[in-house]
């Protein structure tokens, strides 16, 4: 590997593209300490480390969220403004028909969710000004309503700056631009959880816990990429065709399927919407109605929120795989070129033996995900250990790291280097 990342930086085209990317993460983990005007970051620190939704949230936003920093709303506006582009596109005929028109309807779509980003960004901003107003988190006294104007617009404006910083990796550099931010944001809790861990080893001498949670820990990231890498071969045997004084076809191939065809999407998808009752607990003063109750069967650590978190990312999961592939469209795909699975006749029986695969490859890797997903949420109920990275974080950070290992393999392949996966 040491071999692989110096015949990397021998490459003056990719060794430009890692600095710019670095550049860039630098950039944001900057912005995500430097705290807006007229906001205490120290009233925050205190008002947050008891909320276990804004814990949750500051680890998807690098920690701005605790400072009241430049990019507390970090990536989260233009994940939830992804999140609803996609499941718009299959609800709306336009959006349906764009994702249809190759590059220059993605780009129309791009656009789109810029726009809904910042939209989101500026309700998140209002939402979160109103959090601080009323845990008296403000620095002023008067003039609040102009400090709301310039809080509000500088939380706004930092989410439009990170959603550009992400976009300039995606030209310039290496891997997906909001992958590699939310990789940088999660990877920097890495030192609380590891000081959370050294409390428990030092002070509370749980010695059997913390070294069974580090085995754990190791054992899921290996885990997770062996089944990132898993993936379910539908052979295909292609008949022998004449065209001209040239004879194609007549050999056996596969159709790869992964199991975890859809990465840590119905992760995200899942706790986004899971957010939400939470978040409005959290905005909520008179937490005894009826109503509050049954929110907080929604904490983050509560065995309800464990089981619908659960289910929804199995649901997420099913719905991604039918939005990526069309069992129909590769059964006539095969027969146009000549294909077919071996003992399966052409047609509609080839597209049921897809849909028959599919689904239960599909629910493998959603079970995988959301036992992954509640696992942190069970080892804290069972042994009372809570720590800075949770199971989404861990898949989030391998998928990310895999990825981008992968996108530096293919770059290096092309210039006839040996790689990662060699």
């Amino acid at each position: 590997m040491l071999e692989t990342i110096r015949n990397a930086w021998k490459v003056k085209e990719i060794r430009n593209k890692i600095l710019y990317t670095l550049l860039i993460i630098v950039i944001f983990r900057i912005g995500s300490v430097i705290p807006v005007p007229y906001i205490d970051p120290d009233m925050i620190a205190s008002a947050t480390s008891d909320n276990s939704f804004f814990s949750y949230l500051s680890i998807l936003t690098g920690g701005g969220l605790e400072y009241g920093a430049i990019f507390a709303m970090s990536i989260t506006p233009y994940i939830n403004a992804s999140i609803i582009i996609q499941l718009l596109c299959v609800a709306i005929p336009y959006l349906e028909n764009l994702s249809k028109e190759g590059e220059e309807g993605q780009k129309k779509l791009a656009t789109i969710t810029r726009y809904t980003t910042v939209i989101l960004a500026l309700i998140q901003g209002i939402a979160y000004f109103f959090y601080l107003k009323a845990s008296h988190c403000l620095s002023v006294t008067k003039g609040v309503w102009f400090a709301a104007i310039v809080i509000v617009l500088t939380f706004t404006a930092g989410s439009a700056i990170v959603m550009w910083l992400g976009e300039q990796i995606d030209v310039k550099g290496i891997g997906n631009g909001i992958s590699i931010l939310l990789f940088a944001g999660i990877l920097s809790r890495g030192p609380n959880a590891f000081a959370a861990l050294l409390t428990y080893w030092t002070e509370y001498k749980q010695y059997f816990a913390v070294i069974g949670i580090l085995v754990a820990f190791l054992a899921v990231i290996a885990f997770i990429v062996w089944m990132t890498h898993a993936e379910r071969r539908i052979p295909v045997q292609y008949a022998k065709r004449v065209v001209g004084n040239k004879m194609y076809g007549g050999q056996n191939t596969h159709i790869p399927i992964k199991v975890n065809m859809s990465g840590v999407m119905p992760v995200i998808f899942a706790s986004s919407i899971l957010m939400l009752p939470t978040m409005v607990l959290s905005f909520m003063r008179d937490t005894t109605t009826s109503f509050a109750k049954f929110l907080s069967l929604f904490s983050t650590q509560g065995v309800f929120y464990a089981v619908i978190y659960f289910i929804m990312i199995i649901a997420f999961a099913y719905f991604y795989a039918t939005i990526q592939f069309n069992p129909v469209e590769m059964a006539n795909n095969l027969r146009k070129n000549g294909g077919a699975i071996p003992g399966i006749r052409p047609g509609k029986s080839t597209s049921d033996f897809i849909s028959k695969i599919l689904s239960r490859i599909t629910l493998m890797g959603a079970l995988f995900l959301s036992v992954i997903a509640i696992l942190p949420i069970i080892v804290g109920n069972v042994g009372q250990i809570n720590i800075s990275l949770g199971g989404t974080s861990v898949l989030i950070m391998v998928g990310v790291a895999l990825d981008t290992v992968n996108n530096l393999e293919s770059q290096m392949m092309m210039r006839h280097y040996k790689g990662f996966l060699d």
